[in-house]
């Protein structure tokens, strides 16, 4: 029997058949399908948190002031420490594996209004490196820049929200003035809007942003504050990889700075994005491994089932591999059939499981996603890792089914075919 009649064959038995091979088909594709979908699914999560982590700060590592929990230099625990302004200087000068490291000062007190509205903000100051560490967008007009901070200008960086607070109507708030405090700034820029999933003093769309050095003179640090003091230093490494060995650097520069152990991390408490988004990472790929095997039992099982269906044919058919092994087809052209027939059954499905898992992905992510969800992402390595197993278990289950049928004795056939 030339190929092209043994497919022609395999398909004729297979369409006599349709009900047993549409369900044998179904749970393999069903496998694939579960494969890719949970995958996806596990992927989107990961990386919508991701995106949502990067809004907050671009490896961000917020130090907060503390107290000492532990004896150093004859001092005793229980001290309170506060960042000072030669702090900056001292982690800038000692952190060669840090990127960036700035002061941040804030006060939730401040009246604020315009010409228009009032409004209950918080206003920050901090260097114009905040907006890129802080993920700062520009809607319209501009950040502050450091001609703003060296000359203490009295201009302002608006928030999304505060600015459709202060300015309604549509009203385009450059060039306009808002009070804080009855201090006229100037706007001169607006925040794009953005998502957040996280924050350590409230969502930024709602803050005013302005120089340091006006912060620092308009609105210093309350007590027990100081007017050298600020509420968090904000560091980032040069490179994620750099990460601990900046976070020890400043810890070491701090500890020295105030007389503390620096291994006291109660004195130095660390926010930190980095090892946070870390964290996240190890969870998501815990469960997307583990809704990984759920498919890969899945398509397992449909795999047994191929088998099963395989051991019926074999058995519905002993007749039919009677008459022809009678009439001298060999034992090789039998297994060829039915490991032919299972194969087909295998991969035609699991082709149409990955059409329709891929198929689904991208129906889905044309939808609006919620926060913090990125939609169905595939992977190659999902579609990788569902083709191998298909494989695998295409072969596992044709080629058993196959062997019975190309072993059975032609004689015992017929006798058993004709004993019902």
């Amino acid at each position: 029997m030339v190929l092209r009649d043994l497919i022609t064959d395999v398909f004729r038995t297979l369409w006599s058949h349709k009900l047993r091979t549409f369900l044998t088909m179904f749970g393999i594709a069903w496998g694939i399908v579960s494969i890719v979908l949970m995958v996806a699914a596990g992927e989107g999560l990961r990386k919508g948190q991701e995106d949502q982590t990067r809004n907050l700060g671009k490896d961000i590592m917020i130090v907060f002031h503390g107290r000492t929990s532990m004896q150093a230099g004859g001092t005793r625990a229980g001290r309170a420490v506060r960042w000072e302004d030669a702090d900056v200087q001292a982690v800038q000068a000692e952190g060669g594996n840090c990127q960036y490291a700035i002061p941040e000062l804030e006060q939730d007190s401040v009246r604020t209004h315009s010409n228009y509205n009032n409004a209950a903000l918080l206003v920050t100051g901090s260097y114009p490196e905040f907006a890129d560490i802080r993920s700062l967008s520009v809607a319209s007009g501009r950040f502050y820049n450091w001609d703003d901070e060296r000359e203490g200008r009295k201009v302002a960086f608006v928030g999304s929200d505060a600015a459709k607070q202060l300015f309604p109507e549509g009203r385009n708030p450059l060039g306009e003035n808002l009070y804080l405090n009855e201090v006229p700034y100037l706007v001169v820029g607006v925040m794009e809007k953005k998502k957040q999933d996280s924050s350590y003093d409230g969502w930024d769309v709602n803050k005013i942003f302005i120089p340091f050095s006006a912060m620092r003179r308009d609105f210093p640090d309350k007590p027990p504050g100081t007017a050298r003091t600020f509420d968090q230093l904000l560091v980032t490494p040069k490179s994620v990889q750099l990460h601990e060995a900046c976070k020890r650097q400043v810890r070491t520069a701090l500890g020295r700075m105030h007389n503390y152990d620096p291994r006291d991390k109660e004195a130095c408490p660390i926010w930190d994005t980095v090892q946070e988004a870390k964290a996240f990472n190890q969870m998501t790929d815990g469960m997307k491994y583990f809704l990984g095997a759920v498919g890969v039992v899945t398509l397992f099982l449909g795999g047994i089932g191929v088998m099963n269906v395989m051991m019926v044919a074999v058995r519905e058919r002993t007749r039919e591999i009677g008459v022809r092994k009678a009439l001298g087809a060999p034992a090789n052209a039998i297994l060829k059939q039915f490991f032919i027939e299972a194969m087909i059954i295998a991969l035609v499905s699991g082709g149409l499981g990955l059409a329709v898992a891929y198929g689904l992905c991208w129906l889905v992510d044309l939808l609006p996603m919620p926060d913090f969800f990125a939609g169905l992402l595939p992977t190659w390595k999902s579609g990788l890792l569902a083709c191998g197993m298909l494989g695998a278990i295409a072969v596992a289950s044709a080629l058993y089914p196959a062997r019975r049928a190309a072993s059975v004795d032609p004689i015992e056939a017929l006798r058993f075919e004709a004993g019902g």
